[in-house]
């Protein structure tokens, strides 16, 4: 007689949880957003703006960035530890902050980029790492926050 483990057995015993998850999402946007101020592993450096698709400053020599472009990562990445607090929310962070940027993604392919519609500023390299982001950050969001939902169910159930 075999008997069936539940599915989220799986990855709790990697260490996934909505928690981990939203935490760690946190802390990588943190680190990119002071990463983007450090000189060196920015470059061009110097020719970094406020905002705008004139700055010239490349994150990584890749990923074009501003002084707002950081500002957001770091927000964004306060926003996922704040969030990562309880499942619901930490699932609402992964979930909401993937479709914000699958709709980064749109916008950045849609806009023109030496325009002043690109105020952030993206580039390809941008585009298609957002494209990546929300795909994974709401699949992580969606099979992790089953547990969740589990959880409110048989709460549900309780009562």
């Amino acid at each position: 007689m075999t008997t069936a483990s539940h599915p989220t057995e799986h990855h709790h015993a990697m260490g996934l949880t909505l928690h981990n998850t939203a935490m760690g999402v946190g802390i990588v946007f943190l680190l990119v957003g002071v990463l983007g101020f450090i000189p060196g592993i920015t470059t061009n450096y110097g020719a970094m703006t406020f905002a705008g698709h004139e700055s010239g400053a490349m994150l990584l020599g890749v990923f074009q960035v501003s002084i707002l472009h950081n500002i957001v990562h770091l927000l964004f990445g306060v926003a996922g530890l704040a969030m990562a607090r309880t499942a619901r929310m930490a699932r609402l962070f992964l979930i909401g902050g993937g479709a914000v940027y699958l709709v980064l993604w749109i916008y950045g392919l849609i806009i023109n980029q030496e325009t002043g519609a690109n105020f952030v500023p993206f580039n390809t390299a941008d585009n298609w790492l957002h494209f990546v982001l929300g795909v994974a950050m709401i699949g992580l969001g969606a099979w992790l926050g089953r547990d969740a939902m589990d959880e409110t169910t048989t709460a549900r159930r309780r009562m």
